[in-house]
């Protein structure tokens, strides 16, 4: 395992400094002074502190955010600024990728190397995306009248919908971050960021980051603090007009309930329950490995984890059997590790939440063809678990675990498909392995997700919108919709 002393100069520092919350240009502590332990999941040791914000701190922050907006200092840049600044930040991100890889890989546990190699280039890329957006939001004319009515001109105008709170998870930090910051600093918006409680690190590195771009004071605040405080403030506060929301689908039914005090408007991107279907016709060397990798990845701790797999009956025993073949050679460890390929849950509460549904699992009569027990008695590691004899009444199959644990199911003919995959409340992702690009396509348009996968497993891209069906969430984030999200449309009518 990593110590300290390996970790780069610039990581050691700003673990070493005293921590504060970005709020109107300024860092500075909570109101109270009170701060909470930052852990680093592979050790369980405290690694930082960050300010623990109440309501009078989320009160402070979107009163900079409000006269930002209000006062259009950010809007006064222009567009064309506005990207630039954007691109900025994306060169700083790059500039500083291997340090936060280690932030994150300490404060999330997740391989340096998948930190590096995904993570972080996601983040700069979505900013150099919305970069280019900036630019191209436009309305569109019309000529209206005629036939006895009066001549008049019509116009749309785009407009930002104002002050955003912003409030994302713990698996993807940094990531998620920049997919809500871009797009709504593209569209105009100014914003109050508040980053899991677990994982406050490289979100704060961010705000650092905005004001060396050039980031008017207020237009970007960065809280730190918990869900059930800080969040739930941010969730209710009457100066905030959206809400943009990436967690569970049970706290995102309280944000709608909190939000509904001024009807702003609410963004979601909640849990999944993904299904992955392999067919006898696939390539079925490359389903086993993308199936692996689908609920392995970042130790299942992915909303779009393929953690349902469905195996045509016939390969069922030899993909069920390589894929707990991968499972068993995957090295665990410290995410800092530079051979490490799976790192650890996020928590000691995430843990046992994990173990717990194992264990229900094989009293509802599941098998566990590998893993299903804890590896270690120092930090928070669980090995990666296959399990068969699964049906669609238990809960390892109906609810979602967020951890490396894989339900696996045999199926017949192709047209159980749909009823099977489709029988969850979810509807995030999905992918479907064969060489048949009819069956392929034709299953796609079936499938009840938001992002579906032919022969590879959901990758959210900043081009493609992702979002989910059913109580996976409201709305997309990425790609041309995930801008749509931060703006508002007015019509004027002119009289000729």
């Amino acid at each position: 395992m990593a110590s300290p002393a390996a970790l780069r100069e610039g990581v050691r520092s700003f673990l070493a400094g005293r921590r504060m919350m970005l709020i109107a240009g300024k860092w500075m502590p909570a109101a109270s002074g009170a701060t909470t332990h930052i852990r680093n999941p592979a050790t369980g040791e405290v690694i930082a502190s960050v300010p623990e914000s109440h309501a009078p701190d989320i009160d402070l922050a979107v009163t900079a955010a409000r006269r930002a907006f209000d006062e259009d200092v950010w809007g006064r840049l222009g567009p064309s600024q506005r990207g630039k600044v954007l691109w900025k930040i994306a060169d700083l991100i790059d500039a500083n990728a291997d340090e936060l890889a280690e932030l994150e890989s300490l404060n999330n546990g997740m391989p340096f190397r998948d930190a590096k190699g995904f993570g972080i280039p996601r983040a700069s890329d979505t900013f150099r995306y919305y970069a280019g957006w900036a630019t191209k939001i436009h309305g569109r004319t019309s000529e209206l009248g005629g036939g006895g009515q009066p001549s008049m001109l019509g116009y749309t105008l785009r407009e930002p919908v104002g002050v955003v709170g912003m409030i994302v998870p713990w698996n993807a930090p940094l990531m998620i971050a920049a997919w809500k910051l871009a797009p709504a600093l593209a569209a105009g918006c100014t914003c109050i960021l508040k980053p899991a409680e677990e994982t406050p690190l490289t979100a704060l590195r961010l705000g650092e980051f905005a004001l060396e771009a050039g980031v008017p004071p207020g237009v970007v605040n960065i809280v730190t603090g918990f869900g059930h405080t800080a969040g739930a403030a941010i969730a209710a506060h009457p100066g905030i007009d959206k809400v943009a929301f990436t967690g569970s689908s049970e706290v995102g039914r309280l944000i709608v309930a909190a939000a509904a005090t001024n009807l702003k408007k609410v963004s979601l991107e909640l849990g999944g329950k993904s299904p992955v279907v392999v067919f006898d016709d696939a390539d079925l060397e490359k389903a086993t490995i993308g199936a692996a990798r689908a609920i392995f990845n970042n130790a299942g701790q992915v909303c779009t984890a393929g953690s349902r797999l469905y195996v045509q009956k016939k390969s069922y025993d030899k993909v069920v059997a390589g894929v707990a073949e991968v499972a068993k050679r995957l090295k665990v460890g410290d995410g800092m590790d530079p051979s490490t390929e799976m790192g650890p849950l996020i928590s000691d509460k995430q843990l046992q939440r994990v173990i717990g549904y194992i264990r229900s699992g094989v009293e509802e009569g599941a098998e566990v063809v590998t893993g299903g027990h804890i590896i270690g008695d120092r930090g928070y590691f669980v090995a990666p678990t296959v399990l068969a004899k699964t049906t669609g009444d238990m809960a390892v199959v109906r609810e979602e675990i967020f951890g490396p644990v894989l339900a696996t199911m045999p199926f017949t003919e192709p047209s159980e498909i749909p009823a099977l995959a489709n029988s969850t409340r979810y509807g995030l992702a999905a992918s479907v392995w064969t060489r048949d690009v009819v069956k392929a396509h034709s299953l796609a348009r079936q499938l009840r997700a938001g992002s579906v996968g032919i022969n590879l497993h959901s990758m959210a891209h900043s081009v493609m919108p992702f979002g989910g069906y059913k109580e996976s969430g409201w709305g997309r984030e990425n790609g041309p919709d995930g801008l749509e999200a931060y703006l508002e449309t007015k019509s004027v009518l002119v009289a000729l």
